[in-house]
Parts: C-alpha cells; structure tokens; sequence
C-alpha cells in the first residue's frame, strides 16, 4: 500500500478532516491534499 493510501486510511479511520490532521501534523491542509493525491512526499 502506497503512503498516499495509507494516509488516507487512517484519516478516515479516526474521523479527522484534512484540517483537523494538517493541525495535528503542523502543515498546510494543501499539503495533506497534495500527499494523499500523491503529488508531494515532503
């Protein structure tokens, strides 16, 4: 399973929006958007 598959995974299974997890991880929501579409890794 691709990382980008992987996020999104767990995203949904722990009910976060893309917002809510950029919080978390202290990035962009774009660049949650961008890893789990597969267009960045950093």
């Amino acid at each position: 399973m691709e990382f980008k598959d992987q996020l999104y995974k767990y995203r949904k299974e722990k009910g976060y929006s893309q917002e809510e997890l950029a919080m978390l991880c202290h990035v962009s929501r774009q660049a949650i958007s961008k890893w789990e579409n597969g267009v960045s890794h950093s």
